[in-house]
């Protein structure tokens, strides 16, 4: 199928070949027919697009110390390459989509759903022939309403949200500054709830557009003064309340709301503008003011809008979706009339048409219509009901050795992108077959990106191919498990970032799933089957096993991990998704102390601060010759301290490594083998743990890292999560 992609890094917008989405459970599989653009938030992604770096870091003060934290951390080239790669991944453009549902999900953990095949939707999905939504934010069209007017939904319901802040009542006095889609609907739907409407705009049409919905209105791009206007309409008084629905970097139109209000006055703030408010007639008035999150209530919370959870309706009165339904019923009942707002109409396949008109802003524009109708999906149905695109013929040539990987890989996410692909290496001898992602945006970037030959969505199709001998396993970590087993299952080599599964019963499984496989090969050898432990290939930390490897006492080992603060709406902080920070993340530095240590675990315990949601603990290791550890793993510390340091104290001496990039010793001979170094760059290991991995695959080699130290730093990891 196509999907309108933009590239950050110029602002170019594409519309380019991918995969359809993967179904998911809770979720409507729709098929497109028509869309809408939303000039403003698009035009300003177009902007920024366009914009150099200085000009994106303007525009984005906040991600500057971020940046400049990274750099501090882990050095400046790994910093601008994560920002190339971040601003280098496609983004899909849209989120005003109306269509008729292919797959309606009909369950979802107990819920029945109200939706059913062919049912007419609007949904918050992209500019694509197929999309995928959550439950929860679609609603049902109603048969008076079309597929046209329907696409103004989700603009409706963000000025719908915006007025539900503002708590107009019959009578009442408003301003609304900014008539874009957003600001043109929010008079309508103000005038329908008995108000009387001031619009304010530069654009004489969009100001003639607001009288024709029954407001009256001030042109600023002809001089008018919106001050005094605004006093005679209120007779005097001042106004009710004022909606800011302008998308600038201007302080004016909050500054003008402030005086055109009365005292005790509403402001909200649906748009975008500048925010340096005036505490003196904030005070004196007692003004209040509110910004308008979006579509409403179940806006940006995962248990609502991934996980499906509604809101109790006699608690939460109009949630995302009820805005939703009651922007349509307003449409259904003549009350809020949309046709007026649309100004230009585009078939999909010419769509790039659209935001180059609206790129050069060569025509006049406010609502611009995509029509799907004629529009079809491209790719090949595979057996899994997935999608896969081909993105450049077979390389089966690339290979010097019969044995050599051919890889299949599950996941696209940020890791798989910036560290993991890039550390494989492109003169490798290794074929890139396949990607899997969710949406097949992703995999595409990342496929053409590294030069895999098809994308697809579908990871059984990956699974069953006979030519892939090695799977990559790169999801969030609910899936790992499944992913594995069923690699296993078929046969292939498995490489999966860590961890190697959620619980003990996920553990046993995997375990005796492998052992299985080796009793039925030849040589009694089951696939490699490999974790993520990356980091102790590190170079620093092999040249300090070299230099522990002359002492034969035990040792005294303190990881000091400065992770910072995860908040708790993250996904690795959900139980049932992530498993949190100890399933997640600490198991690498206790794989880490295991392969220094060079011994079993026999014993293990942690401390946990409790003020800090359960991120500060620390955790200690016993070890079978004796040496002990320490992880401290701590999320209530300063970015300006090194992010990892490890000391290692054994025999009268100590090596101590700062963030993977330098390593000093002390009680050392000066040419001696623990002694000090610096690398340029950091290097956490995974270049070197990537050529480890696909040699033992081409010479038939045992896996770099034993399957015993794997699941004995999982069975510990998971005692003590």
């Amino acid at each position: 199928m196509k999907q309108i992609l933009q590239d950050l890094q110029n602002g170019k917008t594409e519309l380019v070949e991918v995969p359809k989405p993967r179904t998911k459970s809770g979720h409507l599989y729709i098929q497109s027919s028509t869309s809408l653009i939303s000039a403003g938030t698009e035009r300003m992604l177009i902007d920024f697009g366009k914009g150099n770096y200085l000009q994106k870091a303007r525009q984005q003060p906040e991600k500057v110390k971020e940046v400049l934290d990274k750099v501090r951390t882990d050095g400046l080239m790994p910093t601008v390459e994560a920002v190339r790669s971040k601003l280098g991944a496609p983004l899909p453009l849209g989120y005003c989509n109306v269509g008729r549902v292919e797959d309606p999900a009909t369950s979802f953990k107990g819920q029945v759903l109200s939706f059913k095949k062919n049912d007419r939707v609007a949904s918050n999905g992209p500019h694509a022939e197929y999309v995928c939504v959550p439950k929860n934010l679609c609603a049902k069209v109603p048969d008076n309403v079309s597929d046209e007017e329907a696409a103004f939904t989700v603009i409706g319901a963000i000025a719908l949200q915006g007025v539900r802040l503002a708590e107009p009542t019959l009578g009442e006095y408003f301003v609304v500054t900014g008539l874009g889609l957003v600001g043109l609907m929010t008079v309508q739907i103000l005038s329908a709830n008995g108000c009387s409407v001031l619009g304010i705009d530069f654009d004489p049409d969009k100001c003639r557009l607001a009288e024709r919905f029954g407001a009256k209105a001030v042109c600023l791009g002809q001089g008018e003064d919106p001050l005094r206007v605004a006093d005679g309409f209120s007779k005097g008084r001042g106004v009710d309340g004022v909606i800011i629905c302008a998308a600038t970097k201007s302080n004016d139109p909050i500054r003008q709301a402030t005086e055109m209000c009365r005292r005790k006055g509403r402001i909200v703030l649906t748009g975008v503008t500048g925010l340096e408010l005036s505490r003196d007639l904030f005070f004196k008035k007692e003004l209040s003011f509110q910004v308008s999150c979006s579509y409403g209530p179940g806006r940006y919370d995962p248990e609502y809008e991934d996980k499906g959870k509604d809101y109790p309706f006699e608690f939460v009165r109009w949630t995302e979706q009820r805005n939703f339904e009651a922007v349509l019923d307003l449409m259904a009942a003549g009350k809020l009339d949309v046709k007026p707002l649309i100004s230009h109409r585009f078939v999909f396949e010419n769509a790039e048409d659209a935001y180059r008109m609206i790129a050069d802003n060569s025509e006049p524009y406010v609502g611009i219509i995509l029509d799907y109708q004629s529009s079809e999906g491209g790719g090949r149905k595979t057996e899994g009901g997935g999608w896969t695109v081909q993105l450049r013929s077979s390389q089966t040539s690339d290979l010097r050795s019969p044995t050599s990987a051919v890889v299949g890989m599950i996941g696209a996410g940020g890791y798989t992108g910036q560290v993991l692909l890039p550390a494989m290496g492109k003169g490798s001898d290794v074929r890139f077959k396949t990607i899997a992602s969710g949406t097949g945006v992703s995999g595409t970037h990342l496929g053409k990106k590294f030069g895999f030959e098809q994308s697809t969505t579908d990871t059984e199709a990956l699974l069953s191919d006979p030519e892939i001998n090695t799977v990559f396993v790169t999801t969030r970590h609910n899936t790992h498990y499944r992913f594995v087993m069923q690699a296993l299952e078929a046969g292939k080599h498995v490489f999966v970032e860590k961890p190697l599964c959620m619980n003990r019963e996920e553990l046993d499984d995997i375990s005796n799933a492998y052992a299985d496989r080796g009793s039925l090969t030849s040589n009694h050898r089951p696939p490699i089957l490999m974790l993520g432990f990356n980091r102790r290939f590190a170079p620093l930390i092999q040249q300090m096993q070299q230099a522990l490897g002359a002492m034969s006492g035990p040792k005294s080992m303190i990881m000091t991990v400065n992770a910072g603060e995860i908040p708790l709406e993250h996904w690795t902080q959900d139980p049932q998704v992530g498993g949190g920070r100890i399933i997640g993340e600490a198991c690498h530095f206790i794989d880490l102390l295991r392969y220094l240590a060079g011994a079993h675990i026999t014993g293990y315990d942690k401390t946990v601060m409790q003020s800090a949601g359960g991120d500060t603990l620390t955790i200690t290791l016993r070890f079978a010759d004796g040496s002990i550890g320490a992880v401290h793993y701590f999320a209530n510390g300063s970015k300006m301290f090194p992010k990892e340091r490890l000391e290692v104290f054994c025999e009268g001496k100590i090596l101590q490594m700062n963030n993977f990039r330098t390593l000093k010793g002390y009680g050392f001979p000066r040419k001696g083998r623990g002694g000090n170094k610096r690398l340029w760059r950091q290097d956490k290991g995974q270049q070197a743990e990537m050529q480890a991995f696909f040699a033992a695959i081409r010479e038939g080699q045992a896996s770099p890292i034993p399957f015993e130290e794997i699941t004995e730093v999982m069975r510990v990891t998971l005692a003590l999560a």
